[in-house]
């Protein structure tokens, strides 16, 4: 499954250990913003992993599911553009 993770994170520290966590999951695409292909289990660890960062009362993760139909009307400019094939490190 495709899809984008967005983030708000009040705290420096807290940020740089979600960031360095979306790494092993996704590319960097822009600050606070990763584009994911990943497994149904990928995507539950993923997600259980994040959960366990943040602090709930001041931060927010956001994931915007996309479609194979949906992700074809991607308009990148400019950037690095994610392949099917780009294997993540787990």
């Amino acid at each position: 499954m495709f899809f984008v993770v967005a983030y708000d994170i009040e705290d420096d520290k807290r940020r740089t250990k979600i960031h360095k966590l979306l790494k092993n999951y996704g590319q960097w695409m822009q600050f606070s913003l990763f584009e994911c292909n990943l497994t149904q289990e990928e995507f539950i660890k993923l997600e259980y992993r994040l959960e366990k960062l943040i602090d709930p009362e001041r931060d927010s993760i956001r994931y915007y599911f996309l479609c194979e139909k949906c992700q074809s009307k991607v308009v990148r400019i400019g950037g690095i553009e994610v392949r099917n094939e780009d294997v993540f490190i787990f």
